[in-house]
């Protein structure tokens, strides 16, 4: 439950940010809540004051009921029988309990938060909590990066930038990652992260031009170059801010699809192999050494932004991202940086020759203007493969592979196909089933199988197979839920021989049916 702003309350929970550190950035309406308050609470860490107690401290009443919420444990070791979420669900329960009986009492109750409430802020756990009984409102406070891009006097982000906010904590190669496809960011929860922040902003290219902020808006205040940050120096109020203007430059989209942006006078540098590459279906450990080992020369990577953001990120390399249905726009931008000179790689899921992207580098390469760029394709583990395998050796004899999407080709055509390989008596496995907009294909295709086919044909349903989400299901072609499949799914439809051993494998024996 929430209120509207307006006079204090009883018997009314308020969430009040109180900003960065310097009171004077506590909001008018913050203070007024805190100086009429019948009981104040905020967070403290283990041996440590309050710091949202000391930035409001001159306006609480001295007269006011105070409730420190300690907790019991931060990063060091608890002998909780429940360990750390044990100590910590513990200690939520408690601060619940002690709250809760003030409310319940008729008083209003304020819990100080530093920076904004909901902005990685402790109130928000007792939120989750009481809101849901108690008339609850939150005041926004100024945020700690706010403070700190004032500091620094740099502008964040501009325009149509795209800012991030990362916290310091994640992986290394997930934070450099994020880095580099991003515009403007602030990389929070540094302290013992710092080195490995450090790292993942050198390998993201944005390490120059990043200044490191420490207890923005304090007294103590003070900012300077990362790069000349002591790392065992960082206090915890301490941020990064990466400025959008520190974004590498990157190589703008054809705008016409045919004309090529690379120079073309006599000084122009000798076109680089242009590398189309599968990086398989799913974990990295199905990506070949072949492919890894060019990953690691290119300058720069090319492809759909989910394929892209498998490649791990790294000094000197650009990442160019872009969605999933445009193909050919892709390839030139690629075509484009290897006609440069630059060393690039273009990324498939699964093989780059089957439904991947190789096809569509070479129909843009087809113009004239890319006569120049050799291109090279490194193969890559196919998910009809896995799936098979997964399954047994459903595709051990004669095989035909499909995608029911009608975006480059006529329904009537694939109509067509599959008739001739329901009739040809083939296995046949089948890419791009169904999507949001293509919701009846498979019942159709079923349907249209079912006139040649047997409903005891068996049925293989591989859905995220090499992910965490991964299953496999063995049916048959009559009890196919057409419903039940989506994007996230490869079918492969057995021939006649094809059959289910005891244990629930899958196979189709070499030999002609």
């Amino acid at each position: 439950m929430t209120g509207g702003s307006g006079a204090v309350d009883a018997e009314r929970l308020y969430g009040v940010g109180v900003g960065p550190g310097d009171p004077e950035l506590i909001t008018l309406k913050a203070a007024r809540l805190i100086a009429n308050a019948d009981v104040i609470a905020y967070h403290a860490g283990v041996g440590k004051q309050s710091n949202a107690r000391r930035i409001a401290s001159s306006l609480i009443p001295s007269n006011v009921i105070e409730e420190e919420l300690r907790y019991p444990v931060t990063t060091g070791t608890t002998d909780h029988p429940g360990g750390y979420a044990g100590a910590m669900a513990q200690f939520y329960e408690e601060c619940d309990a002690r709250l809760s009986a003030h409310l319940e009492a008729g008083r209003t109750v304020v819990i100080l938060a530093e920076g904004d409430p909901f902005f990685y802020g402790s109130y928000m756990y007792m939120h989750d909590r009481l809101s849901d009984r108690f008339e609850t409102e939150v005041v926004p406070g100024i945020p700690a990066f706010a403070a700190a891009t004032a500091a620094v006097a740099s502008p964040l982000v501009r325009l149509t930038d795209v800012l991030t906010i990362l916290p310091g904590t994640l992986p290394e190669a997930e934070l450099a990652r994020r880095l580099a496809d991003t515009d403007g960011a602030i990389i929070m929860k540094l302290g013992r992260t710092f080195p490995a922040v450090v790292s993942a902003l050198r390998q993201a290219g944005r390490l120059d031009g990043a200044p490191y902020v420490e207890r923005a808006s304090m007294a103590e205040e003070r900012w300077m170059p990362v790069a000349d940050v002591d790392a065992t120096s960082g206090p915890y109020f301490s941020l990064i801010v990466v400025p959008g203007d520190t974004k590498p430059a990157t190589v703008p989209p054809p705008s016409t699809g045919a004309a090529s942006t690379a120079p073309t006078d006599a000084t122009a540098v000798a076109a680089a192999e242009l590398l189309v590459v599968g990086i398989g279906p799913g974990p990295d450990r199905w990506i070949t050494p072949e492919v890894t080992a060019a990953l690691a020369d290119v300058q720069h990577v090319v492809g759909y932004a989910p394929y892209v953001n498998r490649v791990p990120q790294r000094e000197g390399l650009t990442r160019h991202a872009s969605g999933n249905t445009v193909e050919v726009d892709r390839a030139r931008i690629a075509l484009d940086l290897a006609l440069g000179g630059e060393r690039v790689a273009v990324v498939s899921g699964g093989d780059a020759g089957i439904f991947g992207m190789a096809s569509a580098i070479f129909e843009a390469a087809a113009d004239d203007a890319y006569a120049a760029v050799p291109i090279r394709v490194l193969p890559g583990l196919s998910a009809v493969q896995v799936v098979a395998a997964r399954a047994g050796a459903p595709i051990g004899g004669d095989f035909a592979v499909m995608s029911l999407s009608d975006r480059l080709k006529p329904w009537a055509l694939i109509e067509k196909r599959l008739r001739a390989v329901a009739e040809a008596d083939l296995v046949l496995a089948i890419y791009n089933p169904a999507s949001r907009s293509r919701t009846t294909q498979v019942a159709d295709a079923q349907k249209l199988l079912l006139e040649h086919r047997s409903p005891d044909t068996v049925v293989v349903i591989g859905r995220d197979v090499g992910r965490d989400e991964e299953s496999l299901t063995v049916t048959t072609l009559g009890e196919l839920d057409a419903s039940s499949i989506d994007m996230k799914c490869l079918l492969i439809i057995g021939a006649s021989g094809t059959s289910v051993t005891a244990s629930g494998q899958a196979w189709t024996p070499r030999s002609s049916t």
